[in-house]
């Protein structure tokens, strides 16, 4: 029987089950102070976008292996990655990508704040609509295969009978930040991931108001054609009424939860 690998917390795992475990991406080291060359060759690959937040790294004994390095020299690299902020290490599950500085400064700036749902939705439509144009624009086909891939993933889901309206919410978000994210901007990207943590903790999802579900439907799949055609104009236009769609739904929900409370 083949047995998992070891990771650096004592964690178990195979190669199959670690995030970007790509012999290609982590090439061996060979010079200079060993635990800062892994440490420097893991951010390379973050910083490539091949590694997201929230992706776990290979195993212990498999990322060694991958980069020529001992275990120790790896360990070392890792606790001082961690201290720096750049991974995680937890107990019993591994290593993994921490979200970058900018968006933990950012999250705890816009938290301590008390955001109204108008600007929440303002501050979408000043991302979202650049962000579509570029995406147009760029036209990156691996990066609108994922917002393909995003936009799938979504649309069959909702077609489902017996919707489950949490994990819907979930592939919208996926969606949105998959254009973002083709648009070439990483801080744009991680700013809207943080604007869509706070709206979905701040509200009920709209997608249980009746026919708000196949209204965006429609909406998403006109982004999606906009983008594949490379029509930034007609991108950023779809961008927009998507979301002044949703945010007059948002707004006619929340005032009648007002007036039921009340």
């Amino acid at each position: 029987m083949t047995t998992g690998a070891t990771g650096a917390d004592g964690v178990t795992g195979t190669p199959e089950a670690d995030g970007a475990a790509d012999d290609e991406l982590w090439t061996p080291v060979r010079q200079g102070s060993i635990a800062d060359l892994i440490a420097r060759r893991i951010l390379d690959v973050i910083a490539s976008d091949k590694l997201r937040p929230g992706d776990r790294l290979p195993s212990e004994r498999d990322l060694a292996a991958m980069l020529g390095a001992s275990r120790p020299s790896l360990r070392e690299a890792l606790r001082s990655l961690k201290a720096q902020g750049h991974v995680e290490i937890r107990h019993g599950a591994g290593v993994f990508v921490a979200d970058p500085a900018t968006t933990r400064t950012l999250r705890d700036a816009l938290f301590a704040e008390e955001m109204s749902l108008i600007e929440l939705f303002d501050m979408r439509e000043v991302l979202e609509l650049p962000a579509a144009s570029w995406a147009a624009r760029h036209h990156d086909p691996d990066k609108l295969a994922a917002v393909t891939a995003a936009h799938d993933a979504l649309r069959e889901a909702s077609l489902r009978p017996g919707i489950d309206v949490d994990r819907l919410q979930q592939l919208d978000a996926a969606f949105h930040l998959r254009i973002v994210e083709a648009a070439g901007n990483r801080f744009l990207s991680r700013t809207l991931g943080v604007l869509q943590e706070m709206h979905a903790r701040g509200m009920e999802t709209t997608l249980r108001i009746p026919g708000r579900l196949e209204a965006s439907r429609a909406d998403h799949q006109r982004i999606l054609d906009a983008l594949l055609a490379g029509d930034a104009v007609a991108a950023r236009r779809a961008a927009r009424a998507h979301i002044n769609a949703v945010r007059t739904a948002a707004l006619t929900r929340l005032q009648a939860d007002e007036q039921e409370a009340g």
